[in-house]
């Protein structure tokens, strides 16, 4: 992940301030393995001993270029290219024998993981490696292409509405989409199969989808900014709404994990394994959706029973559940607890519980319990 630049000015800036997202020249020699990347069972209890490759990202362009160095284009963008690559390297290094191959990513990496999944799948299949059942995991990449909350030009990544920064970008990278899903579009409307609402019908392997319903890098390219000064209701009303919008894109999801939490990405976090939503948390809703697999694969059967892999939370505002990820105030760095948090979004404990018709000290103890 790492969002992306979409003309000449934000990557000449982004080239500047954040080379490594634009060169691979300056990474580092090593890195350790969090969360799904560790190989500590106790951070990663199922996938710990999988082969693993991090592919970091250096294409700025959500894993869809194709395009050279030319004389008009200063920069290469070729997120799409990178990926096969990688894995025709990957064939030859012991891949060629893999029952499963698991496409994960986080933020653009989660977005390009469903612009990516089916075309691995293809590319293995052409190699000759029809047994290698290709699968995805895509993490806080699933974004709305909603309204923003205020409507700003399209000036730089962060103030850009998603749409007509994918669609600037595209042209920009000369991106590929999905060939199934471009055909449910008109020509020069490609840019909605970033979008996973749009693309995930027409995808052909199995995808899980892990999705925070208050994700910060939604609430930021939609104008919701939530320091300083108390949240007014409109962003308030807006907040909640974005959470039940994103619930009702993931309702038809077959494997999904989205707890009501305001963050962004998880699966490499060393607390991935913390958060729980329904009682079930992350590595063992994977767990199961592997078993399910697993399990169709063999005989077609219902779903496992006591092993959930369709999981979203249904209280409606932020950090109403329990488990989510502490809360930093962005200016002093102090944690918050619920209720702190919602005070300092202006919310009013007093009226809502007059609303809700209940003592204020009763509310509070349901918002710290999550009910």
């Amino acid at each position: 992940g790492g969002w992306y630049c979409f003309n000449r000015e934000n990557c000449d800036s982004r080239y500047d301030t954040m080379r490594r997202l634009m060169s691979s020249r300056e990474w580092p020699a090593t890195r350790v393995g969090t969360g799904i990347l560790s190989s500590q069972p106790e951070e990663n209890p199922h996938w710990w001993n999988a082969n693993m490759v991090f592919i970091p990202y250096c294409s700025s362009d959500v894993w869809s270029g194709a395009s050279s160095k030319s004389e008009k284009n200063e920069y290469a963008f070729m997120g799409a290219l990178i990926i096969q690559e990688v894995i025709k390297e990957l064939v030859g290094k012991g891949l060629s024998t893999a029952k499963v191959l698991l496409l994960a990513g986080s933020s653009a990496g989660g977005t390009g993981v469903l612009l990516n999944v089916d075309r691995v799948a293809e590319q293995l299949e052409e190699m000759g490696y029809q047994g290698i059942q290709v699968r995805g995991l895509a993490d806080s990449g699933w974004f709305l292409d909603n309204k923003q909350y205020r409507r700003t030009d399209c000036i730089d990544t962060i103030t850009c509405a998603p749409t007509e920064a994918i669609r600037r970008g595209i042209r920009y990278w000369n991106g590929i989409v999905p060939e199934r899903c471009k055909l449910q579009f008109k020509e020069g409307e490609e840019w909605n199969c970033f979008f996973g609402y749009k693309i995930y019908p027409t995808l052909r392997c199995p995808v899980f989808v892990v999705q925070w319903l208050f994700d910060e890098a939604q609430l930021t390219v939609d104008n919701v900014h939530l320091t300083g000064q108390p949240v007014q209701e409109g962003q308030w009303l807006y907040i909640q709404n974005l959470g039940r919008e994103l619930r009702n894109t993931l309702k038809d999801v077959t494997a999904s994990f989205a707890p009501a939490c305001l963050s962004h990405e998880i699966i490499t976090r060393n607390h991935w394994t913390d958060i729980q939503v329904k009682g079930t948390s992350l590595p063992r809703a994977l767990h199961c959706w592997d078993r399910s697999l697993h399990e169709s694969n063999r005989n077609g059967k219902a779903p496992l029973k006591g092993c959930p892999i369709h999981l979203i939370d249904s209280c409606p505002w932020p950090h109403c559940n329990p488990s989510c990820p502490t809360i930093r105030d962005q200016f002093t760095g102090q944690e918050m607890n619920v209720i702190q948090f919602l005070m300092h979004m202006g919310f009013d404990v007093q009226k809502m519980a007059q609303q809700q018709g209940l003592e204020p000290s009763k509310l509070l103890g349901m918002l710290s319990s999550g009910n």
